[in-house]
């Protein structure tokens, strides 16, 4: 368990101009609190560029040279020992790693829990008028300079679709661009997401002056003092406001003045946890999550706890945590769950078709000619990328079951079948103006026919192997 007090906030998301009033808010927010940002823009220079800023301005600035000719690898050999530094000190009780454009939120959370700091959240700012356009995006990342290396190939499309469903919390900018279509669509492509507003807060302009906004609810337990918790009684009506100078009660809020706070159920971060846990979802020193005001919903997601493995095993195809049905304001989402193989050559035939069906689909397939190899599915912008994902559990000896994770074998459960095992076809489909029926109809054809499945897997296995060139064999 990490010892420090300092807990860490990743912060990401290709919607620049909102990932950049998320960390201003938090900065605003929470006393004591720093952000560290490595811009990757002068990477083809030799350097990046690392800056770290309070709520006032830069507080330092340096250069971290390129690992191997990557960027990527220069800012992860370089944040641990930031964040390490910070930690000895013991000055700053948050800080606010804010990820360039297309740097992925998962790959920086592993590597600051594996560095033994403790992780608290993961959030990814979000434009919802920009959803779309994004999504529909298929150019490389070179192409629009946010590549993070000389050999990054991934698109705009699929790296913004990564940055979204990885993060448990998203920060919803107050768009006046968006519309109804706009904020379907964000419910449908990540529903388990704590959705918070970046501007709002959880109080009314009348109650903002009684409020004490980093006082305890309840005594904190024995032991470490999280943030947001003070160890005397603090004056409330002379308590900093939670944005900076100015009266409390002239706060900005919603449009409506007034910010609801999250219901219970209304979703949390990953592993549930209190304000400040040690990177597995579990509270430090016993203290329990506050349950009433604090300065922003905002705060409250920052110190709301993380658990890496949870949200890694959140995004493998196996175990995937899929988008569940749904219509709303023009916008469809499709769960297709067959238990029959797709036939390669029709299915390869007709991937142009489905690929452009959706803005968005995933999930994981079965293969004919390969019955015992489980398949992910991942398209955006008009692309699609097919990949191994390992064995179905049903292909694996009893013996090897004792070495897969639970959660792995949990997933499985739900979708056993008495002659199939686990093997299945779960694809989701999510778009505006989805043709549900067309594209039902397009995937039932692909499915092996009735003389086909009759036949058998050896008869399976000589059917002519299409996707051999997607699979690099």
């Amino acid at each position: 368990m990490p010892s420090s007090h300092l807990c860490v906030v990743i912060v990401g998301g290709l919607h620049a101009d909102a990932r950049r009033a998320v960390v201003a808010r938090l900065l605003a927010d929470v006393p004591d609190s720093v952000a560290l940002h490595h811009d990757l823009a002068t990477a083809a220079a030799g350097t990046v560029v690392r800056t770290i800023r309070d709520a006032t301005g830069i507080v330092s600035a340096g250069e971290a040279p390129l690992v191997n000719d990557c960027a990527c690898c220069a800012l992860r050999e370089d944040l641990v020992p930031e964040l390490r530094r910070l930690a000895d000190a013991a000055l700053t009780r948050l800080a606010v790693v804010e990820l360039w454009d297309s740097v992925e939120p998962k790959a920086m959370a592993e590597v600051v829990a594996a560095g033994g700091l403790r992780l608290t959240s993961v959030i990814t700012a979000v434009d919802p008028a920009l959803l779309l356009p994004y999504l529909a995006n298929g150019d490389d990342l070179a192409e629009v300079g946010l590549a993070a290396a000389a050999t990054d190939r991934r698109t705009v499309a699929d790296t913004f679709a990564r940055q979204l469903e990885y993060a448990p919390v998203l920060a919803v900018a107050a768009s006046e661009q968006a519309d109804d279509e706009d904020r379907a669509l964000l419910a449908q492509l990540h529903p388990t997401a704590r959705r918070v507003p970046i501007d709002a807060l959880d109080v009314t302009d009348g109650e903002a002056g009684e409020t004490n906004w980093f006082a305890p609810t309840r005594p904190p337990a024995e032991g470490w003092t999280p943030p947001g918790w003070e160890a005397d009684p603090v004056d409330t009506k002379n308590a900093a406001p939670p944005h900076g100078g100015g009266s409390p009660g002239a706060a900005t809020s919603g449009a409506d003045g007034i910010a609801e706070p999250p219901s219970e159920g209304s979703g949390s971060a990953v592993g549930g946890a209190g304000p400040c846990s040690d990177g597995n979802g579990s509270d430090v020193g016993g203290a329990e999550l506050r349950s009433e005001r604090t300065g922003s919903a905002l705060v409250d997601a920052a110190f709301a706890g993380f658990d890496v493995e949870a949200a890694a095993a959140a995004q493998h195809p196996a175990c995937a945590l899929l988008p569940a049905e749904a219509d709303e304001a023009g916008v469809g989402t499709l769960v297709w769950h067959r238990r029959r193989p797709f036939h390669p050559e029709r299915l390869y035939a007709a991937l142009e078709d489905l690929t452009c069906a959706a803005a968005r689909s995933r999930g994981r397939f079965w293969l004919a000619d390969r019955p015992d190899t489980l398949l992910h599915w991942d398209a955006a912008g008009g692309a699609l990328c097919v990949e191994s994902a390992g064995p179905w559990l049903a292909s694996l000896p009893d013996a090897a079951w004792d070495m897969v994770p639970p959660v792995r074998r949990a997933a499985a459960a739900l979708d056993w079948h008495p002659e199939h095992g686990d093997c299945c076809q779960h694809l989701v489909f999510t778009s505006p103006g989805l043709d549900r029926e067309g594209l039902e109809l397009l995937l039932e054809s692909c499915l092996l026919t009735d003389a086909e499945y009759a036949a058998g897997p050896a008869a399976w296995r000589r059917l002519p192997p299409a996707f051999d060139s997607l699979l690099e064999v």
